[in-house]
């Protein structure tokens, strides 16, 4: 942040107090947690007895759970620019992980073009914070672009500790350069996460460490903390201690590796210091925290049931996600909400725990969550959308468009080219395909997933004049 931007940003914050105190009152500091992969049920407050998040879960008895919550995507990226700009991947061509996902150039059909930076032009919510007065930090995984122009001191944070190109921390452990040997002499080189640290430190203690001082050197002013962790994402490494714990338990009672379930542990403690250091400084009735996931979870990782499939599909396992949302003075202690919502209402959300007006213009595909908070309030009927024009590795995965509306989802897959669809409410699993029972139905869904990509100017899919046929 240079000097004349931390200047006027002091200078916002004075006048504030002195001309409008009732608008500084509504300034709420925002802790928005962003965990890499953790699944629908990974948490012993969505109904696990196999993961131990005892912080998380009490966040979510003072705060409100979502249980039909969905990332934008089923791939991180594209989520990553749904919160950041409150719009639909499709909208911004923001729709694949980067830096190039994993298209075959053989395969029956060409992706869609995709970005590879988040673009300038759009006004993320780091920005429209720091413009209100907020100091602005981001401690983890950016994986939104690269060193040019498109990292999180680009996109509005005054601070980024950890935010780099890639998705893939190398190594949990310092040296934070896993395999490819990067040199540890840049903070952005290659696959290295930070430059410095010490032998046995554990990546998701370090950035807890950055995001509790950052806390401590803006406890006086109006903070945006953005956490999106590296963990739960490969390469599987936690502490042995904590993977030994979960070692013990039977293997038929495991829902998971138990590596992995000492990873979640971990960002369980991250929570619990992060919440606690709040309350030390006397800031948590002034600070609204977000809990949610990028996608649902890794397939080799953990298992996503009751819902079917993993990261990178689009069955409920690799879509609906976890969302816990604390708001003091608002949000009803322990309510859940059934009301499906996205990772693009976290923006508007956002802006309103600010004090601020909404911004249709930027977040034309988010709606500001705070109604739902307290159980009287209701959302503008609406239907959710996605579109994902490329192929993936993960499994269950096809090239496939997708409409949730009600209780029923239609999937509109690309290759192998079909049409399914359930009713969430009876068939939480997605077991039944009922479109050859409701041709009617399907076809009125279809027609609206059509309108939608056409308004969004979602990229097609289009013949592969190289494909082989196997």
């Amino acid at each position: 942040m240079n000097t004349k931007i931390r200047w006027l940003s002091a200078l916002f914050t004075i006048l504030c107090f002195i001309s409008m105190p009732e608008y500084c009152a509504a300034q709420k500091n925002i802790v928005l947690f962003l965990i890499d992969d953790l699944g629908w049920s990974d948490l012993g407050c969505q109904g696990s007895t196999y993961y131990k998040t005892p912080h998380i879960d009490q966040l979510a008895t003072q705060g409100v759970r979502f249980t039909d919550a969905y990332a934008a995507c089923a791939v991180c990226t594209p989520t990553r620019a749904a919160i950041m700009t409150g719009k639909y991947p499709a909208r911004t061509l923001m729709t694949e992980w980067l830096p190039s996902g994993r298209w075959n150039p053989k395969s029956k059909l060409r992706e869609g073009r995709f970005l590879r930076d988040l673009p300038r032009e759009e006004v993320t919510i780091a920005e429209a914070l720091r413009e209100a007065g907020y100091r602005t930090g981001h401690f983890g995984k950016w994986h939104l672009g690269t060193e040019t122009f498109g990292l999180p001191e680009h996109h509005g944070f005054d601070v980024n500790v950890g935010g780099n190109p890639h998705g893939n921390p190398g190594n949990y452990f310092y040296p934070y350069n896993g395999k490819w040997k990067i040199p540890t002499t840049s903070l952005r080189a290659g696959w290295n996460v930070l430059p410095d640290g010490k032998d046995g430190e554990y990546l998701t203690d370090r950035l807890t460490d950055e995001a509790v001082a950052f806390i401590h050197e803006n406890k006086s002013q109006p903070f945006f903390l953005y956490f999106p962790h590296y963990g739960v994402h490969t390469p599987i490494q936690a502490k042995d201690e904590v993977t030994a714990k979960y070692a013990s338990v039977p293997k038929d009672k495991r829902q998971g590796m138990p590596a992995y379930a000492a990873m979640v542990e971990s960002i369980d403690d991250s929570v619990g210091r992060v919440l606690a250091t709040l309350e030390k400084l006397e800031l948590t009735d002034n600070t609204v925290v977000i809990f949610t996931s990028d996608n649902g979870g890794f397939y080799k990782a953990t298992s996503n049931a009751p819902l079917r499939a993993n990261k990178g599909a689009y069955y409920e396992g690799g879509i609906r996600v976890p969302l816990i949302v604390k708001w003091p003075g608002v949000s009803e202690s322990g309510l859940t909400s059934g009301v499906p919502v996205t990772s693009s209402d976290l923006y508007p959300t956002c802006l309103a725990a600010a004090g601020l007006p909404m911004n249709q213009n930027q977040h034309q595909d988010g709606v500001n969550l705070k109604p739902l908070l307290n159980g009287q309030g209701e959302l503008p009927e609406r239907s959710l959308y996605w579109h994902y024009p490329h192929y993936n590795s993960h499994p269950s995965s096809v090239p496939s468009s997708v409409i949730r509306r009600g209780d029923w989802k239609l999937i509109q897959t690309f290759d192998p080219v079909g049409l399914e669809l359930y009713n969430l409410k009876d068939d939480i699993g997605e077991s039944r395909n009922l479109a050859i029972q409701r041709p009617g139905l399907v076809k009125e869904l279809l027609a609206e997933l059509d309108v939608w990509r056409l308004s969004v100017g979602a990229e097609q899919m289009r013949p592969n004049p190289d494909y082989e046929m196997k």
